[in-house]
């Protein structure tokens, strides 16, 4: 945007965060703020809607002292504008957040953020597409080199893109901002660069490391950190920079599923997003997950990465180590059994489930596990896909400067959600994915790299694709052609399908000679998320007077939702986990027919459920009493 390019000549007001002893005051880390006249302080706005509830944050430029902080959101609904909010932007960060209930959203609203007499910001908040075939998301990650170090990089090829593509959803799954000293200024920068689409788009940021002002994150649950690298769990910045990103970043997000603070007093976002009969849940990767200090000594250069082959995956796999936390898997428990509004499920996140990247930076430097990657700690990360598993729901996520498609493991091959992890729209620290030892099972039409691997953790993973980055640079800098890109996903909804599509930098999608990235696209079908080998079985279940209901399984014994999925068709096979009895539930509208105390059939349960929802029939009409004849006289 041109705006963007008008830094260097504008002048400088203002740092957030002071830049640290021994940082190069020349890179850009010390990005300074442009000071804007008063008409062009709303810097841009990301918004979402759930459930009837519009949430909105504008991002300004900051506001000198002695000017009035109100800013105000303003709809415009047959013909008029009105006013619907009044909210203060934030000292700490510039942001006010709206929220508004009662939101109808069957018909595009546009709204105006104002400030002052004459600053004032237009975008339009879509209607719900609830009614299309085919819902697409577009998805990024990585925004700059490490530490934002280096010119600005252009992002007009992915915003024509966006254009071209016209996604309902707008996903960035960490690295929005890669300069540790001062989220404000490059914030503002991401705006500059993404409001042209975020003004009209729901869009959902989810903050990593670098957002946050450090090299890697390990929450801890939100303790202190002493290390900028974190590998001593929690975090380094003071908690009110961190409380300043989650406000600008997330704010405009639903409401979370339990707001309770943290005892160090920063929010959390565990959510869900319904978009277009889609159902994301939107969960936090990184507040809630231990941390490597104590489990490994430090080898090598990098901390939290075993850099030798001499080593026991099972002994990092540490007892009692979280990755979700008991309050995310717990809304994980809600959410796969609440069908409400959907047809289709995904889990938005900042990694992938597995460590998949093996070379580091430079290919002669191998990580064989590196604990920062969300596939660890195992165990923890097994109880996440058994939390995410019963929604027969995909999961996208950044991709740890390495974008592929995995299809993971918990007991079995296959037996879990397929993950989709999106290249970086910046690669300044190429990773690749580099196997010693050739795959067992490789699907047909999947490249020589991949088929079954277990990671660095001992996790179950099937590699469908990777977009490693070739061994030179092309043309257009080494940042947007070793692997960069971005990622589509694309949600059939009368197929209940699922394509993966993984885009290069600088190309034109919308072009005959547009080629993605080798090995993609990838379909799979929505049922293929879940394939736990049954044990038992239910019998068949047959549904009549509706079409696609919702079918879920409980387990009496301990009353989990073994799996629940709307399905497609009248007809369902009810596979079960263990003997003993379960109950089958069947919702369609707002009808609902219960099976409780079903056995599997081995056991003498019933080979056939029926689920009824025909009306009943017209009762019959009262036939007349025949006449009585009368007696003959005489």
């Amino acid at each position: 945007m041109a705006v963007g390019r008008i830094i260097s000549a504008v002048m400088p007001i203002l740092l957030i965060w002071p830049l640290s002893g021994g940082a190069n005051p020349a890179s850009s880390s010390a990005l300074l703020i442009p000071e804007v006249k008063a008409d062009k302080r709303i810097c841009f706005a990301m918004y979402t809607v759930h459930r009837g509830v519009l949430k909105l944050t504008a991002q300004l430029y900051p506001i000198p002292s002695g000017i009035d902080r109100d800013v105000y959101l303003d709809v415009r609904r047959g013909g008029s504008w009105k006013q619907v909010g009044c909210e203060k932007a934030s000292p700490d960060g510039w942001a006010a957040t709206f929220r508004v209930e009662n939101w109808d959203a069957s018909g595009d609203v546009p709204y105006r953020v104002r400030h002052g007499r004459v600053a004032e910001y237009l975008g339009i908040v879509r209607k719900d597409p609830a009614a299309k075939e085919t819902i697409v998301v577009a998805a990024f990650s990585g925004n700059a080199p490490p530490l934002g170090d280096g010119p600005e990089i252009p992002k007009s090829d992915i915003l024509a893109n966006i254009k071209k593509l016209k996604p309902d959803l707008l996903f960035f799954a960490g690295g929005q901002v890669c300069a540790h000293e001062n989220h404000l200024a490059h914030w503002l920068r991401f705006g500059r660069e993404f409001g042209e689409v975020l003004r009209e788009c729901p869009a959902v940021c989810l903050p990593d490391a670098d957002d946050v002002g450090q090299d890697r994150l390990w929450g801890a649950g939100g303790k202190r950190s002493e290390k900028e690298s974190g590998e001593d769990g929690g975090y380094y910045r003071p908690m009110a920079y961190v409380r300043e990103v989650e406000r600008a970043q997330l704010g405009h997000l639903p409401d979370p599923h339990d707001g309770a603070p943290l005892p160090c007093g920063l929010g959390v976002y565990h959510t869900a997003l319904t978009l277009g009969r889609v159902s994301f849940a939107i969960l936090d990767g990184r507040k809630f997950k231990s941390a490597p200090v104590g489990v490994m000594p430090q080898a090598g250069t990098r901390p939290g990465c075993v850099m030798t082959n001499a080593y026991d995956p099972a002994a990092l796999d540490v007892p009692g180590a979280e990755l979700l936390g008991e309050r995310q898997l717990s809304f994980l428990r809600g959410w796969v059994a609440d069908w409400g509004d959907c047809d289709m499920k995904a889990v938005l996140s900042q990694a992938a489930f597995c460590g998949i990247a093996q070379l580091y930076g430079a290919r002669d430097q191998r990580v064989y596990a590196d604990l920062d990657s969300n596939g660890w700690p195992k165990s923890a990360r097994d109880r996440a896909l058994e939390g995410i598993r019963p929604a027969f729901a995909v999961q996208i996520a950044g991709g740890g400067h390495l974008g592929c498609v995995v299809h993971q493991g918990i007991e079995s091959w296959n037996d879990a959600c397929f993950t989709f992890g999106v290249p970086p729209m910046v690669n300044g620290e190429p990773r690749w994915w580099a196997p010693e030892a050739p795959a067992k099972n490789r699907p047909p039409g999947v490249p020589e790299y991949g088929g079954e691997f277990l990671d660095g953790f001992g996790n179950r993973m099937t590699v469908l694709a990777v977009a490693n980055p070739p061994e030179e640079p092309g043309p257009g800098g080494a940042a947007t052609t070793r692997a960069a890109g971005f990622g589509v996903i694309r949600f059939h909804k009368p197929t209940r399908e699922v394509t993966f599509e993984c885009w290069p930098r600088n190309v034109d999608i919308g072009s005959r000679d547009a080629r993605q990235y080798p090995g993609w696209p990838i379909k799979i079908r929505q049922e293929e998320n879940n394939q736990r080998k049954p044990t038992g079985h239910l019998g068949t279940l047959t549904i009549k007077g509706a079409e696609d209901p919702l079918v879920e399984v409980v387990d009496d014994a301990s009353g989990e939702v073994l799996y629940a999925l709307r399905i497609k068709g009248t007809t369902y096979n009810l596979g079960v986990f263990r003997d003993g009895p379960h109950t089958v539930n069947v919702v369609a509208g707002k009808k609902r027919k219960s099976f409780p105390g079903v056995l599997p059939t081995r056991s003498g349960g019933p080979a056939q459920l029926e689920a009824d929802f025909l009306p009943p029939p017209p009762p019959e009409p009262e036939k007349p009493e025949p006449k009585k004849r009368g007696r003959p006289k005489g």
